[in-house]
């Protein structure tokens, strides 16, 4: 009997989880869950990069785009939230 292919294995599980977490990404309605979700989904992209034995490209992925990117959309969503809450509502008496 064959050993097992662990790379292609840890593949598959990287690629279906990649998928779900872009599905959740998608469809999730409040913006600080999809920013979680969109930095998993980079991640499990930057495992599948350490699998084809690009280490480089797999550092970068991890700490610019899973470590800045949801951040800064995060802090993009703080900032503009606070803004909008701080506006006069138009429905109440002038």
């Amino acid at each position: 009997m064959a050993g097992v292919d662990w790379e292609a294995v840890a593949f598959i599980v990287l690629s279906v989880l990649e998928v779900v977490f872009s599905i959740l990404l998608v469809t999730s309605k409040r913006l600080v869950r999809a920013a979680f979700w969109l930095a998993c989904t980079l991640i499990t992209i930057g495992g599948i990069y350490l699998l084809f034995r690009a280490e480089f490209v797999f550092l970068i992925q991890i700490l610019v785009y899973a470590g800045a990117v949801p951040l800064l959309f995060v802090f993009g969503i703080m900032l503009t939230r606070r803004k909008i809450m701080e506006e006069p509502s138009m429905e109440g008496p002038p």
